[in-house]
């Protein structure tokens, strides 16, 4: 008999999953490839960006209040040692080819299954577009410039070129109002291949160093699909495909390695990991602010359950999720939000899509002078419209 789930109920799961309702994420569910429930990463930020399947981070900032806003009493410092002093989380580029916080322990599970996605159809033209032969080159070249090493991206691009050749660095691809060399549009695929992991800052300049030693995995989408579906089930390989940046067949050759149970989600067929359907008794309830490109608003489909009515409007951008900061009322995306920060200051600007309770301005309050502590600095709330447009 296959049991039917509501949107209040998969939302109020998925929100505990998350840890927005209040507590700490953590394990859940049969056989979850996630972190152990023992050691000081079960409640810390390891714990925080493994339950999420990473953390977007090409804004920082926001990872850094996507991993605090669920942990209680946890900083951006905390985020930053664990990262750049503990190493126990890694910047790379994770899912759909974004630079993504990903627990240091999972990242083999990450390549593994990121480097089985077939590759996709370039979009450069053919006078930018590396031949498969290129493309290997300068993935070797990466990885071997960066063993034992912290480069800049200018480092890296001349290591690149003296192993590979001139035609590297020809300044061909449009970025930015400038144009970068040919070879880095390997970037993705090289660091989903295990080449290279962003290094320690050095000045204002980024750096790229050497993966840390682990042993490989080879079920590593397996795992992923785990992972994926204890956060954000019940889900569809299709689902899966557009959170991961890969084709709808290879997500299915996920699913069919691991052990599902397909339910009814609002009247359409999806899966969960087998045996695990349990949703909490009480619907989802509270008020949360969602940073930019916050996992849960980027995993989060249907779209027109989480995006409802007007949300859709003001709060996506054709159609794509996390290009603004949204306010979260009850599961639901219920507004947008901005902040300008200066000097320790930081200017709030939240903008609801309906009015809120005297319950609920209170709990905005709460959220606002969390993530101040977040983000270390004093908060300061305004309620009005916000007129600033979406992150590219």
């Amino acid at each position: 008999m296959v049991i039917e789930l509501s949107w209040p109920q998969v939302s109020a799961r998925r929100l505990e999953r998350a840890g927005l309702n209040g507590r700490p994420p953590g394990p859940t569910g049969p056989d979850v490839a996630r972190p152990d429930a023992a050691g000081s990463d079960a409640a810390g930020p390891v714990a925080a960006v493994a339950a999420m399947c990473g953390a977007h981070a090409q804004v920082m900032s926001a990872a850094e209040a996507s991993i605090g806003l669920r942990l209680p009493g946890v900083t951006r410092a905390a985020v930053r040692e664990a990262l750049w002093s503990e190493r126990t989380l890694v910047k790379t580029y994770g899912p759909r080819g974004t630079v993504h916080l990903l627990p240091a322990r999972d990242l083999p599970i990450w390549v593994s299954a990121l480097s089985s996605a077939p590759a996709a159809t370039p979009v450069a033209t053919g006078d930018v577009r590396m031949t498969g032969e290129q493309t290997e080159q300068v993935v070797e070249a990466i990885g071997k410039a960066v063993t034992g090493a912290a480069l800049t991206i200018d480092e890296l691009s001349e290591a690149v070129v003296a192993a590979t050749g001139p035609w590297a660095a020809d300044l061909v691809m449009p970025a930015f109002q400038t144009y970068w060399p040919r070879w880095r549009q390997a970037m993705a695929l090289a660091a989903h291949r295990g080449a290279f992991v962003f290094g320690p800052v050095r000045g204002r300049k980024v750096t790229y160093t050497a993966p840390p030693d682990a042993p490989p995995v080879t079920d590593g989408l397996a795992r992923l699909v785990t992972s994926y579906l204890t956060a954000y089930g019940p889900a569809t390989p299709e689902d899966f495909a557009r959170w991961a940046g890969g084709p709808v067949r290879w997500a299915g050759e996920g699913f069919g390695a691991v052990e599902l149970e397909e339910v009814l989600f609002e009247g359409r067929r999806a899966w969960v990991l087998a045996g695990d359907t349990a949703v909490p008794e009480e619907p989802p309830r509270g008020v949360r602010l969602l940073p930019y490109f916050d996992a849960y608003v980027v995993a989060g489909r249907p779209r027109e359950l989480l995006y409802a009515g007007e949300a859709a409007a003001r709060a996506l951008a054709g159609g794509q999720a996390g290009n603004f900061p949204v306010l979260l009322v009850d599961g639901n995306v219920a507004g947008v939000w901005h902040q300008r920060r200066s000097g320790n200051r930081i200017d709030i600007t939240v903008e609801p899509l309906r009015d809120l309770t005297a319950g609920r301005s209170r709990e905005l309050e709460e959220q606002v002078e969390r993530l101040g502590e977040v983000l270390e600095a004093r908060p300061r709330l305004t309620i009005g419209p916000v007129t600033v447009g979406a992150h590219a």
